[in-house]
C-alpha cells in the first residue's frame, strides 16, 4: 500500500470517475485502474463497483475511504510541519465556501491577504451549501470551511455577525416601511433561494410559522435580484451578500431588515484541532485578524 494508491482511491471516489482522477494527477487512466486493483489485492476486498460508466463504493470501500482520507491528511500535515520547521511556508490549503456572504464578501479579501503573506502555499476552493461545506470538513475533503455557527460536531472560530434582509419590489406597498414584519410575507409572492442560505431561510420561516406563497426557487443571487426587480416577488437573503453596487443595478428593489431581527454568526470550522496543518492555522489566524478582532 502506498500514499499514491490511497490518493487515487480518494480521487476516484470523489470524482466518481477514473478519467477525472487521472486528469487531476496527470497520469493515464490505466495507471489509475492498476493502482486500485493493486489496493484491492493488498486488502483482499472489492472497493468499488463499476457498472454502465457509474462508480459506486462498496460498504467496505466507504469505510476504508474515511481512513484513507485521515491517512493522507496526517501525511500532508506532517510534511507542512517539517517544512515550517525549516522556515519554509509551503504546502496546500483546501477551503470550503458557501453562498455569496462567504464567497463574495469574505473570501476574496482574505485570499488576497493570505497569498501576499504565504505566496508558496497552493490553494484550492470548493463551493457548495453551508451543509455541504460542513460535510466536506467531516469527510476531510477540505481542511477548513466557512460555516454558519454553531456547528456542535466541529471545532469553530467565529468571525462576524450577519443578518437576513428582505428584498422587496418598490411597487409593493410594504416597501415604504422601514422594516418588514416576517408575518407579512404570507401576503405576497415569495422567491426562495436555493443557494447557501436556503436551510436557514426555511428554518426562519418555520420558526415564525410563516408559509409563504413560493413563486420561484432560484440558486443564483443575480437571478433572484432580477426577479424582484421585475416585481415578481419578495426574497430573503443574507445582508452581506447584498452590496450597494448590486442594488444600484436594480433600481426597482429595496432592502429592508426583518422584524424580528434575525442574526446569524459566520465563522470558520475544522474537524479537530489536532489535525490542523500550519497552512490552515495561518488561514484561521489571518481571518480572525481581519474580521473578528475588528468587530
Amino acid at each position: 500500500m502506498t500514499f499514491t494508491q490511497l490518493e487515487i482511491f480518494v480521487l476516484v471516489a470523489q470524482y466518481q470517475s477514473f478519467t477525472l482522477a487521472a486528469q487531476h494527477l496527470n497520469i493515464t487512466q490505466s495507471a489509475v485502474s492498476h493502482a486500485l486493483k493493486s489496493l484491492e489485492k493488498h486488502w483482499a476486498v472489492r472497493l468499488m463497483i463499476r457498472e454502465q460508466n457509474q462508480i459506486e463504493l462498496t460498504q467496505i470501500g466507504q469505510q476504508l475511504l474515511l481512513h484513507a482520507k485521515e491517512v493522507l491528511n496526517t501525511a500532508q500535515m506532517m510534511q507542512q510541519q517539517v517544512k515550517a520547521s525549516h522556515g519554509v511556508q509551503q504546502g496546500t490549503l483546501r477551503i470550503g465556501s458557501f453562498g455569496a456572504s462567504a464567497s463574495i464578501h469574505l473570501l476574496p479579501e482574505l485570499l488576497k491577504a493570505y497569498r501576499i503573506r504565504y505566496p508558496h502555499i497552493e490553494i484550492f476552493i470548493e463551493e457548495g451549501t453551508d451543509l455541504e461545506v460542513s460535510q466536506w470538513i467531516q469527510e476531510r475533503q477540505i481542511d477548513v470551511g466557512f460555516a454558519v455557527l454553531p456547528r456542535p460536531h466541529l471545532i469553530t472560530y467565529p468571525l462576524l455577525q450577519d443578518i437576513f434582509i428582505a428584498l422587496i419590489p418598490k411597487s409593493y406597498p410594504i416597501s415604504q416601511q422601514i422594516a418588514l414584519n416576517i408575518q407579512d410575507l404570507q401576503d405576497y409572492p415569495f422567491i426562495m433561494t436555493k443557494a447557501g442560505s436556503q436551510t436557514h431561510v426555511e428554518q426562519l420561516l418555520r420558526q415564525y410559522h410563516v408559509q409563504p406563497k413560493i413563486q420561484y426557487q432560484m440558486s443564483q443571487l443575480l437571478t433572484i435580484l432580477n426577479m424582484v426587480n421585475l416585481q415578481e416577488g419578495i426574497a430573503i437573503v443574507a445582508d452581506m451578500s447584498m452590496s450597494s453596487e448590486l442594488l444600484r443595478l436594480h433600481p426597482n428593489v429595496v432592502k429592508r431588515p426583518l422584524i424580528p431581527n434575525t442574526q446569524r454568526q459566520i465563522g470558520l470550522a475544522v474537524k479537530d484541532e489536532k489535525s490542523i496543518s500550519p497552512a490552515t492555522k495561518a488561514f484561521i489566524q489571518l481571518a480572525q485578524e481581519m474580521f473578528y478582532f475588528k468587530q
